[in-house]
């Protein structure tokens, strides 16, 4: 009898190892298989539909062993350049309709086309000391993209806006440090020496040209 019981509780106890070790199992099951649902979405999210499943599970099979056939920076340079030619295939007509906005527009006269790429016109000449990149500067501006919508305006606002030098964006950074105060000049701005791949906010989209009028009112 005491035998019996014995062999009873073992029994049991195998029973009950054997039901938690199934249940951890059905557990992580769920997780590993919830884990690929939002890696795919993200994928999906991201316009890259097109991906081998099988080799994204042996790069995370690879890297969870330790043996994996890249770095992280390797990778993040790969992945870094699909998108940003995925970008430029999705957003091609921003960056057609652009490069042909700048070529015409090179064409007229007042223009002054400088080696970066930027384009600017004198509306006023101002004079004095030009502004260096550390210094701070206060300007009424005006931006619209190429086809007249306007994104931004201090002068719509009726306040002047005071900043970096060296923080505004690439096309500003370089033309302010060519105008004195009182000068007014209307930039044409390429993409890459704006906002880029990125775009900024709902209106100004990737690639997107734009089109500033700047007053320099004062160097802070």
């Amino acid at each position: 009898m005491k035998n019996s019981l014995i062999i009873i509780v073992v029994i049991a106890i195998g029973m009950i190892s054997t039901s938690t070790w199934a249940q951890k199992s059905e557990k992580m099951d769920s997780l590993s298989y919830s884990l690929g649902v939002l890696i795919a979405q993200n994928f999906k999210q991201q316009g890259l539909e097109e991906v081998e499943s099988s080799k994204v599970a042996d790069g995370i099979s690879d890297v969870l062993a330790g043996t994996a056939k890249m770095s992280v920076d390797e990778a993040n340079a790969l992945f870094g350049d699909h998108m940003q030619k995925l970008q430029m295939e999705k957003h091609s007509g921003n960056v057609e309709a652009g490069k042909k906005f700048l070529e015409e527009n090179a064409k007229r006269d007042g223009i002054v086309t400088l080696p970066s790429g930027l384009q600017y016109e004198v509306l006023t000449e101002g004079s004095g000391p030009k502004p260096k990149a550390t210094d701070k500067v206060t300007t009424h501006y005006h931006g619209t993209l190429i086809d007249g919508t306007v994104f931004d305006s201090s002068v719509d606002r009726g306040q002047p806006a005071s900043f970096p030098v060296n923080g505004v964006i690439p096309a500003w950074v370089e033309a302010l440090q060519l105008m004195s105060p009182g000068s007014k000049w209307k930039l044409y701005c390429p993409s890459d020496l704006a906002y880029g791949e990125r775009g900024a906010g709902q209106q100004i989209g990737p690639f997107a040209t734009l089109i500033f009028e700047v007053e320099l009112i004062s160097i802070d």
